[in-house]
């Protein structure tokens, strides 16, 4: 769908620039990507959050408007980096779910081996945040790592290091991911 004062073939770019004269223009932007935005924060962070992630999102993208990166034509990633800014304040409540869904998905009872699945969220929930949130940029947002780069202002070294670092956290024992020893989980420990 599209915004009735942008035509369906403007650009991100073309339309936020337009947005700057006539703050209308922005709703081309927000339509296209309102879903993903929403789908993404759903996903990390649960439906009770994912509708105010979205919101704040999209109030930040557009109270920041002047300063998106002009020679990229889609605002995707600067959208998914700036809902990773917004759910960095709730890394907890990331854990947490990703660590229930852990937990949920093993429904063969205490003691049973985990499944494949069930190991992999696990892994992901030990993952610290900044190493998680590039893993879940790349798989669930469906970035490249240079939009990843651009979406949370990194250099792309910073998100291949990050992707490195996060796949050596992770081993696999019989076909299945699993976490090696758990690793320390707070926004300050996990610059890198």
């Amino acid at each position: 769908m599209h915004s009735p004062s942008q035509p369906p073939d403007t650009s991100d770019a073309e339309a936020i620039i337009a947005s700057l004269d006539r703050p209308a223009a922005f709703d081309a932007v927000f339509e296209r990507h309102v879903a993903t935005v929403h789908a993404f924060a759903q996903r990390r962070i649960g439906a009770d959050l994912a509708e105010d992630v979205t919101a704040e999102t999209f109030a930040r993208a557009f109270a920041s408007r002047k300063r998106f990166d002009r020679d990229q034509s889609s605002a995707r990633p600067w959208l998914l980096g700036i809902a990773s800014n917004v759910m960095r304040r709730h890394w907890r409540t990331e854990r947490r779910r990703l660590a229930a869904y852990a937990k949920t998905l093993n429904d063969d009872g205490p003691g049973s081996p985990p499944t494949e699945e069930t190991a992999a969220l696990a892994a992901l929930a030990r993952l610290p945040l900044r190493q998680r949130e590039v893993v879940l940029l790349h798989a669930w947002g469906d970035l490249s790592y240079d939009e990843i780069a651009r979406a949370l202002d990194v250099p792309i070294g910073t998100v291949r290091s990050r992707l490195a670092r996060a796949r050596r956290s992770l081993t696999y024992v019989d076909g299945a991911v699993r976490p090696r020893p758990p690793l320390n989980d707070t926004p300050e420990s996990s610059h890198a």
